[in-house]
Order: structure tokens, then sequence, then C-alpha cells
């Protein structure tokens, strides 16, 4: 079974998907005159420095929660498991040179990030409490569908959203956490996903607005805390960094041979590691942390999407950069182990027990963030599906918030009957990311015109590049309100 999913992964994660990656993200890149390399300073200002200011009133702009909210909950979802257990079986895998290509995926993923979340805002729909909603299905509908004419827009939909639900019933978080707690306070697996999935009980049935409130207040506190505890690590065997930088690079163009318990990894392999776990921990190109930004109280679409360019850089260049340094700073990634248990053991070589207890807490809050932040996802789909259908959509909306945890949990009872090893669960993420960040790259870079034009607009708004055209419509909404008025006219 093994054998199969690995060889499955990897023909998902091969070189078309890798290919398209890299042109979608070169596109978006080029086309955008570098706007993630050039005005990386204002993405910093615009969206670092607003997390230490007091939020200004947005009662004027249609939303659900704040974008700060919106971001923290995108950053919850994603900054997680993958960023500890995930960098960990890169590295345990491919070798360290699985996260210069991580890097180079996070590099492309900032503008990829941008331009998904600035459609999702874009085409967003106000539903019958005029609360918006929005994601990767529903610029399928409007910007395919009504747009292009294109009369199948609902096909690649259904299989982006089956990919997406796929992850309901395959999930790897539960079983990572219970993993790590299981391992550091020597508690079954079991009871452990039990507590969590409790924990995520209490969360979720207080909806979207109650999920963004909670990670508003949990997620800056907890990166702040595990990249702390790194750099730790990191600047008392600073003299060691000269070393750790070949090692990315060497094994980045070279592979890795076999070193201790490290089995040795091809180029290829290197390469198909570093982008996969990259997409899965910082979502970029996924087109799942969009649905939670679609519902940001935000005047111009692009406002929105340059907080998904910083949430990548936050993910992947600091929070996995951090894992992926104090993994082959410490020597731990030549053990053998895989997984939680490796970025584990690495903190505990760092800093001694107190270190493998403080992780162990960290994956605990950045897992009990990525799960609820993912019910958020799994609503707005069910909502767009149900359209139209309040009394049903209703109901299903409150059956689903009981059952959200359970495939997790049983996911851990198999794990422990059967003896599923952890790297197995990785295998299954990765399957599960392939098939709608496929379909969604794809999308964006069919609608990059729209992007591009609201890109440049809002260039002329806040940067002072180009003119102000008085008549440019920033919302799908407003602007088929407005061609209705023209012809009416």
């Amino acid at each position: 079974m093994d054998h199969v999913l690995s060889s499955l992964s990897a023909f998902l994660w091969g070189l078309p998907l890798i290919l398209t990656m890299v042109f979608v993200g070169l596109y978006f890149t080029i086309g955008s005159g570098f706007f993630q390399f050039r005005h990386l300073p204002h993405i910093l200002k615009a969206t670092f420095s607003s997390i230490f200011k007091k939020e200004k009133t947005e009662d004027g702009k249609k939303g659900v929660i704040s974008s700060f909210e919106a971001v923290s909950t995108a950053i919850g979802g994603s900054v997680g498991v993958a960023n500890i257990g995930g960098v960990a079986t890169a590295i345990a895998v491919g070798g360290p040179g699985a996260i210069f290509w991580m890097w180079i995926t996070a590099l492309l993923g900032m503008i990829i990030k941008t331009v998904e979340v600035t459609l999702s805002v874009y085409y967003r729909s106000t539903d019958e409490n005029g609360d918006p909603y929005g994601g990767p299905t529903y610029y399928m509908e409007k910007g395919l569908g009504e747009e292009r004419n294109f009369k199948y827009w609902i096909f690649p939909a259904v299989i982006f959203g089956f990919g997406i639900f796929s992850t309901f019933f395959i999930t790897m978080q539960n079983y990572t956490i219970s993993e790590a707690i299981s391992s550091t306070f020597d508690i079954g697996m079991i009871p452990a996903s039990i507590l969590f999935s409790i924990l995520v009980y209490f969360v979720v049935w207080g909806g979207i607005k109650h999920i963004g409130k909670l990670a508003s207040k949990l997620v800056p506190a907890m990166v702040l805390f595990y990249v702390v505890a790194g750099l730790f690590i990191i600047i008392s065997n600073i003299t060691q960094m000269g070393n750790v930088f070949a090692l990315i690079f060497d094994g980045a163009f070279g592979g890795t041979a076999a070193v201790g318990g490290f089995a040795g990894a091809a180029v290829a392999q290197v390469i198909h590691m570093g982008m996969a776990r990259s997409v899965y921990s910082n979502e970029a190109g996924w087109g799942i942390s969009p649905m939670i930004h679609s519902t940001a109280k935000v005047d111009h679409p692009v406002k929105q999407g340059i907080w998904g360019a910083f949430e990548v850089f936050i993910d992947t260049i600091i929070v996995s950069s951090i894992t992926a340094f104090t993994i082959i700073i410490t020597g731990a990634w030549s053990t053998g182990l895989t997984g939680a248990d490796l970025t584990l053991t690495a903190f505990e070589t760092g800093i001694g027990s107190f270190g493998r207890i403080t992780i162990a807490v960290s994956i605990l809050l950045f897992g009990l963030t990525t799960v609820t932040g993912w019910y958020s996802y799994y609503e707005i789909v069910l909502r767009h599906l149900l359209k139209g259908k309040s009394k049903v959509k209703n109901r299903i909306l409150k059956t689903f918030i009981y059952l959200y945890p359970i495939p997790g949990t049983l996911m851990v009872v198999y794990g422990v009957v059967f003896g599923l090893p952890g790297q197995t669960v990785w295998y299954f993420a990765d399957i599960s990311s392939a098939i709608p960040t496929f379909i969604n790259v794809v999308v964006i870079l069919i609608l990059g015109k729209q992007f591009f034009a609201l890109l440049k607009d809002y260039k002329a708004r806040y940067l002072g590049i180009g003119k102000i055209d008085p008549d440019f419509a920033l919302f799908y909404e407003d602007k088929v309100e407005r061609d209705k008025k023209k012809k009416a006219s």
C-alpha cells in the first residue's frame, strides 16, 4: 500500500503539475512587473504593521469578518502541522535540498496566492443575509461560466470540490497532533485524538465569526512563540549555518547521499518533496484559503490579495525555514525519523526536554487553528453548492458541525489498530492537494486578465502608479449592476 501511495503521489506531483505551477507563477510574476519582489516593502507595511494597530471601523464594508481575522484564520489554517511535520518529512525523504525548492515554490506562490485571493474577493456572491462568500468555485461560475460563456464550468468546479472534500475523509492533522502529544506526554494516541476532537467542537460551534476572532488572538502569539524557540537553537549554533546552507544548495541540484538513518534522495525526489510540501504548507495555488479571505470586510480586492502574499511569506519563508534550520543544524535530519517526531527530536536536542514539551504544545495549538480554519473552507463550499436552498443549507451545515471532527479520530483509530506509518498519512496529504491545485492554477491563469486590471487600478489608487479610472468596477456584482443600468438607459 505504501508503495502504491508513494507512486501515486509522485505521479500527481510529477512534471506536468510542477511545470504548470512554475509557469503560472512566472506568468503572474512577470506580468505584474515582479510585484511580490518590487513592492515587498509595501506588502509588509500594509499587512504586518497593521497587526500592531487597532483595527479601524469597517462598518461601511461588506463582509463577515475583518481583513485581519480573515488572514489570521487563513494563516491558522496553513501554519500548522505542515510546517512542523510536513517540513520534517520533506527533509527526511528528500534531504536538506528539498528546502531550496520549498523556497522557490513559496516565492512564486506569493503572487499566485495574491491572484487567487484577489479573484475570490472580486467574484464573491452575497447570500440571503447580505454576507459575502467566494472562492475558486465562485470564480469558476462567474469568471468562466458567465463572463466567458463556458457552459461546462461545473465540471472543474465539481472536481475541485471533490478534491477539497477528500481531505475531510482523509486527514492527517488529527493523526500528527495525536502522535506528538502521545510521544511527549506518554498517553495513548486514541485518547489524545478524542481530547483534540472535543476542543475542535468547542471552536467550530461558534461558526466562521467565532473562528476568525479566536484565530486573530491565537495565531500571532503562537507563531511568535515558535519562531523564538527555533531562533534560540539556531543562534546557539550559529557557526554551523554555513554548513546548513551548503547542505541545502548542494542537495537541491545534486541530491543527497545516504547519511546515518537517511536513505538518500535523487534530485527528482528532492524537487517533488520540496514543492509538494510547500503547497501543502502555505496553500498557494490550492484554492482553499481564498475562501475565508473572500468573507473579509475590504473595499478593494487587491488589498486582501496582498494579505495572501504576506501569508505565504510568514508561513514558508519564516516558519518553515525555522523548522528546517533547526532540524538540519541539530543533525536530527539524518536520524531516520520522520514527521512531527523528527521536529520534536530536533528541538529536544537543541534545548532539552523542555523544547520537546513546548513544541508538542505548539503542534496542538497549530493543529487547532488549522482544523478549525479548514472548517470555514468546507462551509463555504457547501454554501455555494446549496445556494438558493436556505432551509436545506442550514440543516446540512448544522449536521456537518457534529460530523466534522469524526473522520480525523477514526483515522487515528485505524492507524493505531493497523499500524499506519506517519509517512503514509503524508502521501494521502499530497494526493488530496494535487488535484484541486492543478484545477485552480489553470483557472486563475485563464482569469489572469481580470487580475491585471484590478492590480493596475490598485497601483493607481494606492501606489500612485498610473491614472485612476472612475468607471472601473471593483467587484463583479457592481460590474453586473452597472452593465444592467447601461442597458436600461
